[in-house]
């Protein structure tokens, strides 16, 4: 795990949350987006898709890399500038995802890292994996790694 009170971002440095999801996320996130797609909520119809069942959004298991980058590496102050995603397998109610991120690069000239981003569920099945930008706001990074 990262620390971000002892120092920058490094290559290689790490960092992942966990979560169980449940129908409450798939409806709160339907309050957010109004994404009613029947897939969330119809289970005869969900059952006969090719999911075999309701199935969370993908900004739910998604939004819980936000977490990670937010909270934890780079840390608080952080905001995406480019994601690349691929979804490889639907997330259900109840299961256990878990969100991991890796710096795999460093910028020199601005606080920019690349991350290797990986979304799984419990059993260590990826359903997905993909690549972000984060930048770091310099006075927010300061302001927290000071009351850390």
């Amino acid at each position: 795990m990262h620390d971000s009170t002892q120092r920058s971002p490094s290559v290689g440095d790490r960092a992942r949350r966990s979560r169980r999801v449940s129908t409450r996320d798939i409806e709160l996130f339907t309050e957010l987006t109004g994404d009613r797609n029947p897939v969330h909520y119809d289970a005869e119809l969900a059952a006969s898709s090719r999911f075999g069942g309701i199935i969370v959004q993908g900004g739910v298991t998604s939004g819980l890399l936000n977490a990670v980058v937010a909270e934890e590496l780079p840390g608080p102050g952080s905001v995406f500038l480019e994601t690349s995603w691929r979804f490889l397998a639907p997330v259900r109610p109840g299961d256990v995802i878990t969100a991991e991120v890796e710096v795999i690069e460093v910028r020199a000239d601005k606080p920019v890292v690349r991350m290797r981003t990986t979304v799984a569920v419990d059993g260590g099945a990826t359903v997905l994996d993909g690549e972000a930008v984060v930048w770091r706001d310099p006075v927010v990074a300061a302001a927290t790694d000071r009351t850390a």
